[in-house]
């Protein structure tokens, strides 16, 4: 199974026969599989030996019923080794049940429409749906003119916008000088204890004693009606050097009820070993809501857990001197209040994240899991999750439903 974005599929796409290099049809079978499913995005793999050297831009599908369905066609996501993909958003299949439909793939363009980029080169990158932000990218490059610079630019980060696009959810680059560890940023990922070279040392969670993440460019990058993703490269230094670059994934589904937003990082080292390690307050992906919890509602945030509803300002955490607390949950998820609206977002990993995952929680509006690792040259850190935002508070059973389509995704077949 491929670890990238939803419903990694191993789908086998029939040969087509091209009419004037224009186009090529296929039909597809989808299989809900033991979950009912409702709103999840399908994704299925092309291979290049399937569509030739043709340069597909565009996809239709529709139902057997001659009922289109929107479809958006991409190139390979991070991990992906296909030729390209094509995403669609599966409105509902009940349990045990399949959907046949019928596509084209075509050489003309798309028509630009729905999830977009907006960039401001050289320092963030928008990401809308018409006039509504959904998430910005900060990937100014590091600026040690003053101390203040230095910190405002030492790594790259998301953040997110409410469901509605009229506030910023997560926290970061606050200029109140009383914020809660100003060094969280958004949906971020970085580890406190990294050993490099000859026993060198570097923290990119802090950023401290000359460590950073630095965006060096943007690799690939995509827009439509069913989904956004761009992968940047990013370097990540010690005092002294670079000692790993990073390809960084972020995806965003045009989904209804909330934000699906799918990261994915794969961590190379070109010179070596690299242990990667940290403690579960200062390592690994996680979720910093905006600095607003902090100041005004901590007392009201509730942590969602497969065993069930904490309580208020109820927190869990591993403890890395006993050893003991949650590891290797399927998903977590926090509850958190700004202003007089209530949010949820759900953190959902995947069984082939490496492991042990510990998890952290904190009611000020914190919260993810970091795991040890050792990067060698020929094997790279490959990680892969899930958030999901929403309005309200969700219950156990809503994370676990969206848990499940991650890790179970629908099975798509592609037939002559």
């Amino acid at each position: 199974m491929n670890r990238l974005l939803l419903p990694c599929l191993a789908a086998c796409v029939a040969a087509g026969t091209w009419a004037f290099g224009a186009t090529s049809s296929f039909e597809l079978t989808v299989a809900a599989g033991r979950h009912e499913r409702s709103n999840v995005p399908v994704r299925a793999r092309i291979s290049r030996g399937r569509i030739g050297n043709e340069p597909i831009l565009s996809v239709t599908l529709a139902r057997a019923d001659g009922k289109s369905i929107p479809a958006q066609w991409t190139g390979p996501s991070l991990t992906s080794t296909a030729a390209g993909e094509v995403h669609f958003i599966l409105p509902h299949l009940r349990a045990g049940e399949s959907l046949q439909l019928k596509g084209t793939l075509s050489t003309p363009p798309a028509r630009a429409e729905g999830l977009t980029w907006r960039d401001q080169p050289g320092h963030h990158i928008d990401l809308t749906l018409g006039e509504r932000k959904i998430a910005t990218y900060h990937y100014e490059r590091l600026d040690e003119s003053t101390p203040a610079s230095r910190v405002r630019t030492y790594k790259v980060f998301h953040h997110v916008y409410s469901p509605n696009g009229e506030r910023i959810v997560t926290g970061g680059l606050n200029d109140d000088p009383k914020v809660h560890s100003p060094h969280h940023r958004g949906v971020f990922y970085g580890f406190n204890r990294i050993t490099y070279g000859d026993g060198k040392k570097a923290d990119t969670w802090h950023c401290t004693d000359g460590a950073f993440q630095q965006h060096e460019r943007f690799l690939a990058s995509e827009q439509g009606p069913v989904l956004v993703r761009h992968r940047a490269e990013i370097s990540w230094h010690g005092k002294d050097v670079a000692f790993a670059t990073e390809e960084r994934e972020l995806t965003v589904y045009n989904v209804r009820g909330g934000h699906l937003i799918e990261f994915a990082s794969r961590l190379r080292s070109p010179s070596g070993r690299v242990r990667i390690d940290g403690d579960p307050q200062h390592a690994g992906f996680q979720f910093r809501a905006h600095n607003d919890v902090d100041a005004y509602t901590t007392n009201q945030t509730i942590f969602i857990r497969p065993d069930g509803m904490g309580k208020p300002a109820e927190t869990r955490n591993w403890d890395p001197q006993t050893r003991k607390g949650p590891v290797n949950m399927s998903w977590n998820a926090m509850s958190f209040v700004l202003g007089t609206n209530r949010y949820t977002v759900a953190y959902l990993d995947r069984p082939d994240n490496p492991k042990e995952a510990r998890f952290s929680e904190r009611e000020y509006g914190r919260f993810g899991s970091y795991f040890e690792y050792t990067i060698e040259k020929d094997k790279p850190l490959v990680v892969n999750y899930r958030l999901w935002l929403q309005d309200g508070l969700m219950k156990p059973e809503a994370v676990a439903v969206l848990g499940s389509d991650f890790v179970e995704p629908v099975n798509v077949i592609m037939q002559e």
